[in-house]
């Protein structure tokens, strides 16, 4: 009775953690729908084309080397083999059969993977509209190979930050990765625009113009998804469905990744509408996604009213962080390194609030070292990546959309005057 007991639970447990992570996946829809929504429309295809582009080659880099660096369980050559049933139910006897997660290893790394193409997604809203499509490219192939898994594996595998220390014996915590996804993606992205540069037009002497997204019917439908999938995104991240506590863990999961989403949305809203006298729609937008990323660090712990105050914090906070952004000249098409970076910070502090089991010094130091080694080596790749094949398009080919320079068509040809 027992091991059938168990084998429910297994399959459970494996089958939960596929769905989350086929919803994490629908995140990079997500992504390719709001940036594709908030560029120009002559850089349509363009963003389009990163977008899977980066799915694909997260996919592969992770399955090569990734998740190797990461877990230390590479895949690539060995696979995951045959489930050892009699060892599986005697490793599981001897823990409790409601003690750790059970759950099938191709299932771990499936949904381990779509966290990489997450965090490779936010690089690519924050240098839209002007890098050279295969600069990206190159640059994916280190971030989802190398870059991501080795921060990854200082703090959920708990190996040691070059031999010194583990961040998790400091109080460390990051439920499902305001630091070790968001924040992350942010600071490659923040890399990468600083070498970068701004798009022409954007600072004048006269201060910031405004560049308007083509299409925010698109950009809203993209933040819906994203808002639908982060509940894979943090839901998975339980690890596990098979018992009655888990089960109330994920509700209260789901529960409060909801409400942070709609107490950033609404709080963006009203700051937007107080600083400029209208209803920004592309602040309301950022709003829900500030208060995703700030509930990641710890959706579990707080009630629902703790989070929705704590994705209202990220809300205003993420409206301000784009409006320094613009007077450092800093330029972020979709708001990702204000979205992610600044309100992934915030999520990470704001977890000792509800979880006694960190701490203020362990989040500072946790949120230092990801974020000192994910700028530091992306600025250095960045960087060979600029002298080898350049990371800027010509100022023509920028005039006239990166669509027709990297991809030879346009996004929407019916809409371009005959020439």
């Amino acid at each position: 009775m027992e091991n059938q007991i168990f084998e429910l639970q297994y399959a459970m447990d494996t089958f939960y953690f596929l769905v989350c992570g086929a919803l994490v996946m629908w995140m990079a829809a997500g992504f390719a729908m709001l940036e594709a929504g908030l560029v120009r429309a002559k850089n349509t295809t363009e963003i389009l084309t990163k977008n899977v582009a980066l799915f694909a080659i997260a996919s592969i880099m992770y399955l090569i080397c990734g998740y190797e660096v990461m877990y230390g369980g590479g895949i690539f050559l060995s696979g995951i083999g045959e489930v050892d049933v009699a060892q599986v139910l005697l490793d599981s006897a001897e823990e409790g059969f409601d003690g750790g997660s059970v759950y099938s290893g191709a299932s771990d790394f499936f949904f381990q993977v779509v966290f990489v193409a997450t965090a490779m997604s936010i690089v690519s809203g924050a240098v839209a509209e002007r890098m050279k499509l295969w600069a990206f490219l190159a640059f994916a192939v280190v971030m989802t190979g190398i870059i991501y898994p080795m921060e990854g594996a200082w703090t959920w595998n708990g190996d040691d930050v070059f031999g010194m220390y583990n961040l998790g014996d400091l109080g460390f915590s990051d439920f499902a990765g305001s630091g070790i996804v968001h924040m992350a993606g942010a600071a490659a992205a923040l890399a990468g625009v600083l070498l970068l540069g701004a798009r022409k037009g954007k600072y004048t002497a006269n201060g910031v113009s405004a560049i308007p997204g083509a299409n925010l019917p698109l950009a809203t439908l993209g933040t819906f998804i994203l808002w639908m999938g982060w509940f894979g995104f943090n839901g998975g991240s339980v690890l596990k469905l098979g018992d009655i506590s888990s089960a109330h863990s994920v509700a209260m999961v789901f529960l409060n990744t909801n409400t942070a989403a709609a107490g950033g949305a609404v709080a963006a809203l009203i700051t937007a509408r107080l600083l400029f006298g209208k209803a920004d729609l592309t602040m309301l937008l950022n709003g829900a996604l500030a208060g995703l990323v700030a509930i990641t660090a710890e959706p579990s712990t707080p009630t629902a009213l703790q989070a929705t105050l704590f994705g209202a914090i990220g809300g205003v906070l993420v409206v301000f962080a784009i409006i320094t952004l613009d007077k450092l000249r800093i330029d972020d098409p979709v708001g990702a390194i204000s979205v992610h970076g600044v309100c992934g910070l915030l999520g990470l502090l704001l977890v000792p609030i509800t979880n006694g089991d960190s701490s203020f010094s362990g989040q500072l130091i946790g949120a230092a070292t990801i974020f000192v080694w994910v700028f530091g080596t992306s600025l250095i790749v960045w960087g060979i990546i600029k002298a080898i094949i350049g990371l800027r398009v010509t100022e023509e080919e920028e005039y006239e959309g990166v669509d027709i320079a990297e991809c030879g068509m346009e996004a929407y040809p019916e809409f371009t005057s005959a020439k």
